[in-house]
């Protein structure tokens, strides 16, 4: 068996050219085959890449997806943000258990199914969801758990639960998903037809910073929610120093809510690495990077022909589209379960076959990104728009949208409506028209840009989804009068303190004190004081954590506090003796009690 490891591992090693930057590739491939990586893998892959071992499991043990311990052959693993738990994910989750006869977190006694709980896994506008190794599953309910857990101890094949095709791309045969992309609005950007090539033809008849100031006429801002200027970033990262640059793509959308980029892989691909080519081209890159979540595993092998499609073409390769000297390619890079790698600098760090960690900024990016060189980084909607600017230009793309904010946006909408799914709306719509649009006229809340966004209430309904009124990189979830916000809180803070790297102390310990302070409010221990803590503490943790999700982390509490603040005031009551409600004498005195082998006695005046 050693023998075997051993050789495997040389093999998977020197597929990856035993490049220790690809040490993310080299682990996920041992992980498939032998359902964990033991310490004896460890110190194999180690020895082939010329790594410490440490390294090797400080990755393995970072992200959800990899394992010290074996797993089953298959691994559920069933969403359970909020959005989950607002469609029976609780029973969903019993019928499993009792299905496979094991609780969450355990494997079955033959080895051969691990049940799991993992966050957002993309699918909030068809859950309950979960996932069998890549296999999605979608709209599941207890009878489907039967029909799920039944197949699977007959076939031992995930991909036999697959019984109904999704639309459009789903149905590929390299794709095979139940998905739906749920495409309810179409816009003129995103979702309108291309022709392949088109847009680079025209950016390759431009010199490069001709291509940089079309995108900067366009007023081009990123979409992932912080609205950087995307000619600035480019023409930042063409004029830094480095011996080579690199273009890369942030397909890691893991906040709960959003799934637009799920739908633009499947159905703009080529879009996608159009605009991807375009950045090549005017930074002077000769490689790009997809970054793309473990959750989206299931598109990679189409993804990876659309890619192969289009070096046939020339619009990928050496000499591209006959441009002598223009040498561009892409590469998918997985990630495998970590929300945090959604920050730049994290998912940086991923992609260099390192945990993913943030790193300190500055530098930026576009001074020193992927392996240390000038990194144009981008969403995929972002480069999306990028080739639409170059296909129909600069002054088209301006005239889109509202005066501060150009062009469309897609928003993931979700939770209590009609027509949940993604919408391409004008930038400057606002968020009544869109709750009209998708049947949410009695929503009390919403959520917009995820739990790192803003809680808004219906006083705020008239604003407006642009960068200067509501900004968002997406997300839209609407809850009903039949929902509990400050429980939504909860789950929000639960879920960050979950995917919080745990690097510096305001986000590790920080959020753990500002969910325990929600926590005591909910149960009706909370005192008029505790408002003014968790507003402290909350703006403490965002001013000193060290990257995006530590700085955006507390606004599911702040945010509600602003606008529900009449929520948390009914759950308050003055203390008549100052002393704590929350305090249990006789629960802090029980060890004392153990040690001395007597109950301790209680005096009161």
């Amino acid at each position: 068996m050693k023998d075997d490891l051993a050789a495997t591992i040389k093999t998977i090693c020197k597929k990856h050219g035993k490049d220790r930057t690809r040490l993310m590739d080299v682990v996920r491939e041992v992980q498939v085959k032998y359902n964990h990586v033991g310490s004896q893998a460890m110190e194999l892959i180690a020895k082939e890449l010329g790594t410490q071992r440490v390294e090797v499991e400080g990755m393995v043990t970072f992200y959800a997806f990899l394992s010290k311990q074996p797993k089953g052959k298959m691994v559920i693993r069933l969403c359970n943000c909020a959005l989950a738990e607002m469609w029976d994910n609780e029973r969903v989750a019993q019928a499993f258990e009792k299905e496979l006869g094991i609780k969450f977190g355990e494997t079955t006694p033959d080895g051969e199914i691990s049940l799991e709980y993992t966050a957002c896994i993309g699918m909030c506008d068809q859950s309950p969801a979960a996932m069998c190794n890549e296999v999605v599953l979608t709209n599941l309910s207890t009878d489907a758990v039967k029909e799920i857990v039944a197949t699977l101890k007959q076939t031992g094949d995930p991909k036999k639960l697959v019984k109904k095709l999704g639309d459009g791309q789903n149905a590929n045969a390299l794709v095979k998903a139940m998905v739906n992309n749920n495409i309810r609005k179409k816009g003129p950007v995103i979702f309108a037809p291309m022709e392949p090539g088109a847009a680079l033809k025209n950016a390759l008849a431009m010199t490069p910073a001709e291509v940089i100031r079309d995108i900067k006429t366009a007023r081009l801002r990123g979409r992932g929610g912080a609205g950087f200027p995307t000619g600035l970033k480019w023409d930042f990262t063409r004029g830094a120093e480095g011996r080579e640059r690199y273009v890369v793509c942030n397909a890691d959308e893991g906040e709960p809510g959003t799934f637009k980029d799920r739908v633009i892989l499947t159905e703009c691909a080529d879009l996608l690495f159009e605009g991807m080519t375009i950045a090549g081209y005017a930074v002077g890159a000769k490689l790009g990077l997809v970054y793309l979540r473990g959750e989206y595993e299931y598109l990679r092998a189409y993804l990876e022909d659309v890619l192969s499609k289009r070096r046939k073409q020339k619009l990928l390769g050496r000499d591209i589209t006959g441009a002598q000297g223009f040498n561009f390619d892409i590469r998918i890079q997985m990630g495998a379960g970590a929300y945090v790698c959604g920050e730049e600098t994290a998912l940086l760090s991923s992609a260099e076959g390192l945990r993913g960690e943030p790193k300190n900024r500055p530098p930026f990016p576009a001074q020193k990104g992927y392996l240390g060189e000038p990194t144009v980084l981008n969403n995929v909607e972002t480069y999306c728009c990028a080739a639409r600017i170059l296909e129909k230009g600069a002054p088209w793309f301006a005239q889109l949208g509202s005066k501060g904010s150009p062009g469309t946006k897609l928003v993931s909408v979700s939770g209590d409506c009609q027509t949940p799914g993604v919408y391409e709306v004008p930038f400057g719509q606002k968020i009544s028209d869109l709750l009209a649009e998708v049947g949410a006229k009695d929503a009390i809340a919403v959520q917009v840009g995820g739990p790192s966004g803003q809680c808004l209430g219906p006083e705020c309904f008239d604003k407006t989804l642009c960068y200067d009124d509501v900004a968002t990189g997406g997300s839209f979830m609407i809850f009903g009068p039949q929902r509990n916000i400050l429980d939504v809180a909860t789950y929000f803070m639960h879920f960050f303190i979950e995917e919080s790297c745990g690097h510096c102390t305001p986000c590790r310990v920080g959020n753990t004190l500002i969910k325990n302070g929600l926590d005591k409010i909910r149960s009706g221990k909370g005192e008029p004081e505790d408002l003014a803590y968790l507003q402290e503490l909350g703006e403490t943790v965002k001013a000193a954590s060290r990257c995006g999700l530590g700085q955006t982390s507390p606004n599911p509490v702040l945010t509600t506090i602003k606008n529900f603040r009449s929520l948390y005031e009914a759950r308050l009551k003055k203390s008549p003796d100052g002393l704590q409600p929350t305090f249990d004498l006789d629960k802090a005195l029980a060890v004392a009690e153990r040690v001395q082998g007597r109950k301790s006695v209680h005096f009161e005046e």
